[in-house]
């Protein structure tokens, strides 16, 4: 088949579940898990007679995000209604935006091959999300969790801007790395608070005509989206090839067979009977209201890599470790502000400070060890008092253990403060000469490399306490 004669073209619908306290319209916890059915209420449930009370930080983070992707706030926007029946939907409705979303247009720039791409949005509404089904485990009936119904979302429509699953991939980590970093979802995908709708269509190459779309819905994992697209692609290319027609579908994607199936037809905006929301008054935003959210925003994803990178001094390699996520880049910060060896401090956070993190499970705000420790840590280093060996492996571990204990005490305890004692580093340097004869009579005939060798051998001897610098010119010295 020709599928190098086709182009994708792919448009996103993102859905992010909101870390509020309680759900869109009531006051139900909107946390994760939970048995089931027990975040609920009589407004959750859907009872007559029940009306619905917005969440007043679904609006201030709708538009915390519409602002970090430069979309135009719409300071009068409203509520529908959204008509379909399905079991997890309690009141048989959808509390949705149609005719007037929170925010207009926007953009997200991608990096993907090393190239920036623009993805254009569309808009950014607000709505609820519905309840969960199994249909699996007791088949064959089905069971109804309705804890997530009336979570608080946001949808991210994007234009068909996307051509390829990579890019799709590096929006949505784009997406994901955003909504943390503004504090507003945790952006878990394998816990459902970040997933995302595939519109995918084929057209020959050099064609400006958009084709069938078909819509692969609810792709929580990217790896799941990358594989659900790279078989909707082939299967339309295929189904044209042969002389047939797309058909617009909404598809769900199968990750054990890697195939789509389709769920229905794919309706049009007139088939969900989209009304006004009858018992929600128009939200409306004040100017101050909006520049106070302004000034709240902390700095996002692009302009923390910039001052990583400007500010600091520090190679793309590590900026990118720093600041893939928003607490390695404000613990940075903050170690920062007490030492200017900005290199080391980024080495230290990277190669000690995260892998302790995970290993024993504290999240990295809550590592113990103060600031000001971890930079007397490096001081250290800087001052010739210890080893970088000796610092990584020893006195690190003892100030995760006795976070409270000064370094400068830990490292005389651990007895590894370096020693410069001329009469001491003339010992050690003795016998490591004495030790190695052959190796001494070949550095001094030429074979100048060997004072690494001796290095390591002094080490040794010195269990680490030996001051490099100033070993290393007493052995030359010494080896003629």
């Amino acid at each position: 088949m020709p599928y190098d004669q086709y182009e994708t073209v792919i448009g996103l619908e993102v859905h992010v579940q909101l870390n509020t306290q309680s759900k869109a319209f009531c006051g139900d916890s909107a946390a994760f898990g939970g048995a089931p059915n027990t975040h609920i209420s009589p407004i959750s449930l859907g009872h007559p007679g029940t009306l619905p009370r917005l969440n007043a930080r679904q609006v201030e983070y709708a538009a915390k995000l519409g602002l970090a992707l430069g979309s135009k706030i719409n300071m009068a926007n409203t509520f529908d209604r959204k008509n379909y029946f399905y079991a997890d939907l309690p009141k048989g409705y959808q509390i949705t935006q149609d005719r007037k979303p929170i925010c207009i247009g926007g953009q997200l720039n991608i990096l993907v091959d090393g190239a920036v791409k623009t993805i254009r949005l569309h808009h950014i509404h607000m709505e609820e999300d519905a309840g969960k089904s199994t249909h699996e485990e007791y088949s064959p009936y089905s069971l109804i969790d309705l804890n997530r119904a009336g979570v608080p979302l946001l949808e991210i429509v994007s234009e068909p801007d996307l051509r390829s699953a990579a890019e799709v991939d590096a929006f949505m980590s784009g997406m994901r790395q955003l909504v943390r970093y503004l504090g507003i979802s945790d952006g878990n995908m394998e816990e459902g608070s970040m997933r995302c709708d595939c519109n995918v269509s084929v057209r020959p190459k050099g064609s400006m005509a958009l084709g069938e779309r078909c819509e692969i819905k609810n792709l929580n994992s990217m790896r799941y989206a990358r594989r659900a697209i790279a078989y909707e692609v082939k299967r339309q290319v295929d189904l044209i090839e042969a002389g047939g027609r797309v058909q617009q579908q909404t598809l769900n994607f199968d990750p054990e067979t890697g195939v789509t199936a389709p769920l229905r037809d794919k309706e049009d905006a007139h088939d969900y009977r989209y009304f006004p929301e009858p018992d929600l008054p128009p939200v409306v935003i004040r100017e101050e209201q909006l520049r106070s959210w302004h000034q709240e925003m902390p700095l996002l994803p692009w302009q923390m890599r910039e001052r990583l990178s400007q500010d600091f001094g520090l190679p793309a390699y590590d900026v990118n470790l720093l600041s893939e996520d928003p607490a390695p880049a404000r613990f940075f910060e903050q170690l920062a502000a007490h030492t200017p060896v900005y290199k080391a401090a980024a080495n230290l956070i990277i190669n000690k400070v995260l892998p302790w993190c995970s290993e024993n499970g504290v999240p990295l705000e809550q590592f113990p060890c103060p600031h000001a420790h971890l930079a007397r840590l490096l001081h250290m280093i800087e001052e010739g008092l210890i080893s970088n060996t000796a610092a990584y492996q020893q006195l690190f571990p003892a100030m995760a253990e006795q976070p409270s204990t000064q370094p400068d005490e830990l490292a005389k305890a651990l007895n590894i403060l370096q020693n410069s004692d001329e009469g001491a580093l003339e010992a050690w340097i003795a016998q490591a000469i004495a030790n190695n004869p052959d190796e001494a009579e070949r550095y001094r005939k030429g074979k100048k490399a060997l004072i690494g060798f001796f290095m390591g051998e002094v080490m040794k001897i010195s269990r680490g306490k030996a001051d490099p610098k100033a070993t290393q010119a007493l052995l030359r010295q010494k080896l003629g």
